[in-house]
């Protein structure tokens, strides 16, 4: 059976574990949560998949031609926080260290180039899993190539894109150009959403029938259809993914190398992953082809990995199983997330719960990322909790509980 390849939307893994890991530092003071999420990630993608081909993409810090055909291109996008951009480079060294090849194309989005390595390994014969929660990934998607969010435990196909978006994989670029995409700042009509589009993409078929076929679309979102008919062409440039762009890659150059493993010691020892270095110190292996899911599942400084003890509340499901845990709880943590320390202006942003040592969850609710996850409606959120958090009988402690 031929080995999947396997290929790492790193600066999507990068963001979400900088924002969903709590602060962690190391002996110097130095920020490493974001090295913690993204490593534990990349390990049990190995622990999972035992892969032969395996690539992390990252970004490149310069612009696109996407740039050049929009100047507003991703322009509502922040400056990345210090406490992130100073993670990126002992990032990529502990990658390399795990022998896990690293690539970066200057002047090429990171979509554009794990589209171009996604269609090459289909074409060598190869099932592709892309890590990521990109939705503008799903556009990929074919019965050959899948999508893996390994923070949701989810995996992406066909049936499940449409389930999904409510539109085939090969729609998905007439989708986000309709409805728009804010983490891109491309602006989609004004009062599309997910429902109106997929209706008109089912019913026409793709953007441009959409167009010819705009004088038949009645009421306020027909008009706006009608007013913003010469942005559309445009926003579909910038939301398709471009696979046919010609990149120095091979399959050798997506195989994955030994671990350098005295290069990886002296990392961890600087991160201070005491547990990752006890783990090597029991398993001497220098190939990548024994880690095993107990190796992966070892823990830092937190007694445990993000991936194997913590959740992060998405669904309702979820939400209303840990409930049922916190309920059945002696004892419950709660903790918030705010935009502020000042308690009259601060904005709630996500809770955290905890029933022991190392069974924890986060529930996002206002996170607002390039390619951050779809959240849960805070006012249900907090109406569903409520019985729970003023029960008087219910013990609770907790942090910043004011807020």
């Amino acid at each position: 059976m031929t080995p999947p390849l396997i290929l790492v939307d790193g600066s999507s893994f990068l963001f979400r574990a900088y924002h969903a890991i709590p602060p962690l530092t190391n002996a110097k003071g130095e920020p490493t949560n974001a090295i913690y999420g993204v490593s534990n990630m990349l390990r049990k993608l190995l622990a999972d998949h035992n892969p032969t081909y395996m690539a992390v993409v990252f970004d490149s810090k310069a612009k696109t031609f996407r740039h050049e055909l929009s100047p507003d291109y991703k322009a509502n996008r922040t400056q990345m926080p210090d406490e992130l951009s100073c993670q990126i480079k002992p990032l990529h060294a502990l990658i390399r260290a795990m022998g896990i090849p690293l690539i970066s194309a200057s002047g090429v989005e990171a979509d554009d180039v794990l589209g171009v390595l996604a269609c090459y390994g289909k074409a060598q014969g190869h099932h592709v899993v892309i890590a990521t929660s990109d939705k503008d990934m799903a556009q990929l998607v074919n019965t050959h190539i899948t999508l893996e969010d390994t923070m949701n435990k989810t995996t992406l196909t066909v049936e499940g894109v449409i389930e999904k978006f409510g539109v085939r994989p090969e729609q998905i670029a007439d989708y986000l150009a309709l409805v728009g995409d804010t983490s891109d700042n491309i602006a989609g009509v004004p009062k599309v959403g997910p429902k109106t589009a997929s209706k008109w993409l089912t019913q026409y078929g793709t953007l441009e029938n959409v167009v010819a076929h705009a004088d038949e679309i009645t009421g306020k979102v027909g008009e706006n259809l009608r007013d913003n008919l010469a942005q559309l062409a445009l926003a579909k440039q910038l939301t398709v993914i471009r696979h046919d762009l010609e990149l120095p890659y091979n399959m050798t150059d997506l195989t994955l190398r030994p671990v350098h493993e005295e290069q990886l010691k002296a990392l961890l020892v600087e991160f201070g992953f005491s547990a990752w270095l006890n783990a090597l110190a029991k398993n001497k292996s220098s190939t990548h082809a024994t880690a095993t899911p107990t190796e992966t599942s070892t823990v830092s400084e937190l007694q445990t990995t993000a991936t194997a003890h913590y959740d992060i509340i998405l669904t309702m499901a979820q939400l209303n199983a840990w409930i049922e845990r916190l309920t059945q709880s002696a004892l419950i943590a709660i903790d918030t997330e705010t935009t502020s320390l000042d308690y009259i202006n601060a904005q709630l942003v996500g809770l955290s719960f905890a029933v022991q040592t190392g069974e924890a969850a986060y529930l996002p609710l206002k996170h607002n990322y390039p390619d951050a996850p779809e959240q849960l409606d805070c006012h249900i959120v907090l109406e569903t909790l409520r019985p729970l958090l003023e029960n008087p009988e219910k013990h609770k402690v907790g942090q910043n509980l004011k807020y």
